[in-house]
């Protein structure tokens, strides 16, 4: 029998800009269907749980050979891998390298590259540039959420953190909310911030005005993104928090521990969530291993507290699919959290592979033209 050829596309950051990576649009309708289809079930990612993030390197807290990396602020490895059903029926990985001083050596904080293959017989199918496939779909989580759980005719949207990924938030929440007309952003940066709010202004044909305060930007917000990193936390006091408002935790803020009692809280997807705690729980240093840097700390601490239990988060994808209910009443207040998954880096990453084939983009190269052994 004589053995088949195998080739595979790779789109460089250039050739994926060309294939319509930033189409937020399109990739807020892409999460959209990858949550129906969380919803239904109808996907798995890594580990035995069916719902793992990814395998993360852990680096050690101190040297132990001259080239070892040890522990850092956003120092990791992972790979996150996943199955995609639906129309997707693909599986993949992003492999997700970060080093937080890399800016100063003129890198971004994180580099990652997205690799797409065949469900059925493991052919590779395509490997991208990943930066800008995860930073569309981080954003687009927000607005898709925003879609399911903002109040009815919301018009007001508060931004904490002037940095990518709260570009990529603010434009998907207009996606998910026709109604949005004005928006705050505040960030520690003022020149950051006033930059955001031109480009933004200009972008999306709303009103986006800087704020000198991290309360001004709340207050008033229908919906409020917060997207920032790094061990300083936005404080956000609970009575800070409008009546149904929907409060998107893309990055992390220190909320009083009454915010999520007294609230509303929505996850993505809690089973993921829920496996990284069992990953703390198997980890040498216990759970508190997770605790410094998992976005869902604070409520998994109140789990472990016995003040919460796991059945009081519902998921996104249950919501999107119709299997529970999502906002009960207009003065509702929402708290969602995000943690990010493999599965709509998979499936934002297939979309814009499906893309790039109907428009002759990328460059063909082959693993053989016929294998050495098989």
């Amino acid at each position: 029998m004589q053995g088949k050829p195998v080739k595979f596309l790779y789109l460089s950051e250039p050739e994926m800009i060309e294939a319509g990576v930033l189409d937020m649009k399109q990739c807020v309708q892409v999460v959209d269907e990858v949550f129906h289809l969380l919803g239904k079930g109808d996907y798995l990612m890594g580990g035995p749980r069916e719902n793992e993030h990814g395998l993360m390197i852990w680096f050690p807290e101190e040297k132990r050979f001259p080239n070892m990396p040890v522990e850092g602020p956003d120092r990791r490895f992972m790979a996150m891998i996943a199955y995609l059903g639906g129309r997707f029926n693909v599986c993949g990985e992003k492999w997700y390298g970060s080093n937080i001083v890399n800016p100063k050596r003129g890198l971004p904080r994180s580099i990652l590259t997205v690799m797409l293959n065949d469900a059925d017989t493991s052919e590779p199918l395509a490997i991208m540039s990943g930066n800008l496939i995860s930073a569309m779909r981080t954003g687009a989580v927000p607005g898709v959420a925003a879609k399911y759980l903002a109040r009815p005719g919301a018009e007001s949207c508060g931004c904490v953190g002037a940095g990518v990924i709260n570009r990529a938030c603010l434009m998907a929440i207009k996606e998910g909310v026709p109604t949005l007309k004005r928006a705050t952003i505040y960030d520690l940066d003022m020149e950051k911030a006033a930059a955001y709010a031109k480009e933004m202004s200009a972008l999306l044909g709303i009103d986006v005005v800087p704020v000198g305060t991290l309360k001004e930007t709340i207050v008033d917000a229908d919906v409020i993104s917060v997207a920032t990193a790094g061990a300083s936390k936005a404080l956000i006091p609970e009575e800070w928090l409008k009546e149904g408002s929907l409060l998107t935790l893309t990055g992390t803020a220190e909320l009083t521990d009454e915010t999520y009692l007294n609230n509303t809280v929505i996850a993505d997807n809690w089973k993921m969530h829920q496996a990284w705690l069992t990953e703390g729980e198997e980890h040498p240093k216990g759970v508190e291993s997770i605790l410094s840097w998992a976005p869902s700390a604070p409520i998994i601490k109140l789990i472990l507290d016995g003040k919460m239990v796991h059945d009081d988060i519902r998921s996104l994808g249950d919501i999107a699919s119709g299997t529970v209910k999502g906002r009960c009443c207009d003065n509702e207040r929402i708290v969602f959290v995000t943690g990010g998954m493999p599965v709509e880096d998979v499936g934002w990453g297939y979309q814009v592979y499906q893309n790039a084939l109907k428009k002759g983009i990328g460059q063909e190269l082959k693993l053989w033209d016929e294998p050495h052994w098989f």
